[in-house]
């Protein structure tokens, strides 16, 4: 790898763990706009609560009202252990993440879950192409 390359590598893996942070500031915020934002119109989303799969911006836009109707105030989510691997026009990252919401029997929620994302670089800009939260098994 050229150092060229390398330094393109980290300043884009740096760019993507700023969007991240963007995204989920935005989810905290429910602010809708900077949730869509970097999002690609066809993202594929498998999520945790039904619907599992979710094609397309609206539909993935339609699991945050699922989210925020759950969630208690303020928001909470949050990650850590955030890895990003990046080429020249395509990258994924992984994180683990918290959040917490309020149940049907009014008890607090609170729920650690995975989070991986496929991204691909168009017009010089990263892009959310799918998106994957998912929660360990539990015996």
């Amino acid at each position: 790898m050229t150092q060229e390359t390398a330094q393109e590598r980290v300043a884009d893996e740096a760019a993507i763990r700023a969007l991240i942070e963007r995204w989920s500031q935005a989810v905290r915020d429910q602010n809708r706009a900077g949730i869509r934002a970097n999002h690609d119109s066809d993202i594929l989303l498998f999520d945790v609560p039904p619907p599992f799969l979710s094609r397309g911006l609206e539909a993935y836009m339609a699991t945050w009202e699922t989210f925020f109707s759950w969630s208690e105030r303020p928001v909470i989510f949050a990650f850590h252990d955030v890895k990003v691997t990046s080429g020249q026009d395509v990258a994924f990252a992984t994180a683990l993440g918290k959040c917490a919401g309020v149940g049907p029997s009014g008890a607090r929620e609170p729920l650690e879950f995975r989070l991986t994302m496929g991204l691909r670089k168009i017009d010089g800009s990263w892009r959310i192409l799918h998106e994957h939260h998912s929660l360990p098994a539990v015996d």
